[in-house]
């Protein structure tokens, strides 16, 4: 049960701008009641994109010019507050590959790492400029290369940072860990025929 390497990711973005956006507002609580992750996508950012009473806020991931984005870009802190694997679950199952911000909580960074979904970190100055590109132009294709840890989008290029246990489990395919456990399950089983089973002693 082998993973794809993950080295390029490239697509349109859609700002989510703003600071400490939390795992509450990427997924509101009362939508974590669920058996499975599978329609978790639907309620992503929920509470912002729409009013108590249903009525859409013209959230940008709503707004017709970036629909079919695959990139999020935001602020500093992203993914802070409670440690839901929900948050990035419900990112992945809305269609989005890949996260530009300025940090992450461990946590979250972590979680979305484990689902195959890259979480690059940027300078401030480069999200403004990234941020105010994809806005006027979102059309733009942004390309992030996990390799060489650079954003490309138009005539913007920039480094980005990324823990570096975490960029080369996405660029070798081991980034799950159950799924590396499974690949090498005949490996376990070898070692685990060699441990001796506990004594029992007579009555």
């Amino acid at each position: 049960m082998s993973l794809s390497p993950i080295k390029k990711i490239t697509g349109r973005a859609v700002p989510m701008e703003g600071d400490d956006i939390d795992t509450d507002r990427i997924i509101p609580a009362r939508y974590m009641r669920c058996v499975t992750f599978d329609g978790l996508g639907e309620f992503l950012f929920r509470d912002i994109r729409q009013t108590p009473e249903g009525k859409s806020t013209n959230h940008p991931i709503d707004q017709a010019k970036f629909k079919g984005a695959t990139i999020l870009v935001s602020g500093m802190n992203f993914g802070c507050g409670s440690s839901r694997e929900h948050a990035p679950q419900a990112i992945v199952r809305a269609g989005f590959q890949a996260v530009i911000a300025g940090n992450y909580a461990e946590i979250f960074f972590g979680n979305s790492t484990t689902l195959g979904l890259p979480c690059v970190s940027a300078q401030k100055e480069d999200l403004r400029a990234l941020t105010q590109l994809i806005s006027s132009e979102p059309s733009t294709q942004v390309e992030i290369d996990l390799e060489k840890l650079k954003v490309t989008a138009g005539k913007l290029s920039f480094p980005v940072t990324m823990k570096a246990s975490a960029q080369q489990g996405l660029l070798s395919g081991r980034y799950d860990a159950i799924a590396d456990l499974l690949a090498n399950l005949p490996k376990v089983q070898s070692m685990a025929s060699t441990i001796p089973g506990p004594s029992v002693s007579a009555a």
